[in-house]
């Protein structure tokens, strides 16, 4: 015998059951402090940071149920406060670009291409953003105050 047993450490065995489909106003692991995440996406920065960044068709056709937003409100993810308000605008063929407001907020956090950005969007124009720097470690630019006591 070879010493493979069937459903040995593979896949789902007895007991294992398969979780309900999660929609995004029932998901637990889609709850942050804002409530519910209503769409996720992963951008990664290529060229100048600080330029006008095209933001994925399927999340400018998602907010475009929201009458097409003018501005987000962006934080980041660790952090209770909106930090950055960006201006979006939209070309002819309704592609949406992050506009004023993107500049700052890339200098602050000293983003460089290569970096990953993963945007939480909560509606009503509020996001968040984790960011991992080129190792793909992520970067945490707030700590606990009891840790800036340690």
């Amino acid at each position: 015998m070879s010493g493979r047993g069937r459903g040995r450490g593979r896949g789902r065995g007895r007991g294992a059951r398969t979780p309900p489909p999660a929609t995004p106003e029932s998901s637990s692991s889609e709850m942050d402090a804002e409530g519910p995440v209503l769409f996720e996406f992963v951008f990664v920065l290529k060229g100048d940071p600080r330029g006008i960044h095209r933001l994925p068709d399927t999340f400018a056709d998602f907010v475009a149920g929201d009458d097409r937003p003018g501005t987000l409100h962006l934080r980041e993810h660790s952090c209770g406060y909106y930090g950055w308000i960006i201006d979006v605008i939209y070309d002819a063929r309704g592609k949406m670009y992050l506009h004023i407001g993107w500049e700052k907020c890339t200098r602050h956090h000293s983003l460089q291409a290569g970096f990953v950005l993963m945007f939480s969007y909560f509606g009503d124009r509020d996001m968040s953003v984790k960011v991992f720097d080129d190792t793909r470690c992520r970067r945490n630019y707030h700590v606990d105050s009891a840790e800036e006591d340690d």
